[in-house]
């Protein structure tokens, strides 16, 4: 099964949720937002399909 998904970065991810960049790593540091991905040296993204899980916990439609 080939499963797609789409990797968003931090601009968008905080355009996405309303949430600041602090509060969204405090927020992943608690447990309480899905954990980024290291794409690269100094990158990070988060994958569509955690977000849209996190959405769903949330009782938000994404």
């Amino acid at each position: 099964m080939n499963t797609q998904f789409k990797i968003h970065r931090l601009p968008e991810v905080i355009s996405m949720t309303g949430l600041s960049r602090s509060s969204i790593y405090a927020m992943m540091a608690s447990g309480q937002f899905p954990q980024s991905i290291k794409l690269g040296a100094r990158a990070i993204g988060w994958r569509s399909d955690n977000l849209a899980a996190w959405f769903e916990s949330r009782g938000v439609a994404k």
